[in-house]
């Protein structure tokens, strides 16, 4: 079995990874682009003073909810808050879909006419920011990070019991399935997301686990020996 302490370094790289290349194509309201990207990518990490690291953010929880979401005026809803955010900053967002995965485009709205990128007014491409949304990159990392999660399961179980078990099974779910990384990576947006959108909408938890869900949550944290994070 693949090395789970790997997999989670792994995890960290990619959350890490900003990169600025851009595709010649850009949409607002189109989820599902398949726009190539352009040649020569740059995977060197990106940085802008203009988005707020806290609206990146944001816009990253939105997208995916956007993305899972089942009800396409519930997606609508999700995209329409993100873009808000991002407008209050002058940039806009769009998915691209390409063989590497699913990736996040935030770039300044001035780059844009109608739904195509002018070149001619792209000064300094490091203004952009891009996300990967498609966790980890192949199935073997994908089942360590899963075993590792799995295994803080069985460690809070034995520990705490089952009523505290359920409810990181349940993160364990989310953070496998929907993020592809080790739950002890999970950002504080993340387990937000994970209180207020998942547990409600996809876990089948008792009141009693309801009730001690912050509690089971640092549980978890405390059996990978990590910090649980602000939320």
């Amino acid at each position: 079995m693949p090395d789970p302490q790997d997999a989670h370094d792994d995890a960290q790289d990619e959350r890490a990874r900003r990169t600025t290349a851009m595709d010649d194509r850009a949409s607002d309201a189109v989820e599902d682009t398949d726009a190539p990207d352009d040649e020569g990518h740059d995977d060197e990490a990106a940085s802008t003073d203009e988005v707020p690291e806290a609206v990146v953010d944001d816009a990253e929880r939105l997208t995916h909810l956007a993305r899972e979401a089942v009800d396409d005026d519930e997606a609508a809803a999700y995209r329409v808050d993100r873009d808000a955010q991002l407008d209050a900053h002058d940039f806009t967002a769009r998915v691209r879909e390409d063989d590497s995965g699913a990736t996040l485009v935030m770039h300044p709205q001035e780059w844009v006419e109608g739904d195509t990128i002018r070149p001619e007014r792209i000064e300094d491409t490091d203004r952009a920011i891009e996300l990967s949304l498609s966790g980890s990159d192949s199935p073997d990392d994908w089942q360590a990070v899963d075993d590792h999660n799995r295994e803080l399961v069985a460690r809070v179980r034995d520990a705490h019991g089952d009523e505290h078990a359920a409810v990181v099974d349940a993160l364990a779910d989310f953070a496998s399935n929907h993020y592809a990384k080790p739950i002890d990576d999970l950002s504080a947006t993340e387990l937000r997301e994970f209180e207020a959108d998942y547990v409600t909408r996809n876990a089948w938890l008792d009141d009693d686990a309801l009730a001690v869900l912050e509690e089971s949550v640092r549980y978890a944290f405390d059996a990978a020996r990590e910090r649980v994070p602000d939320w």
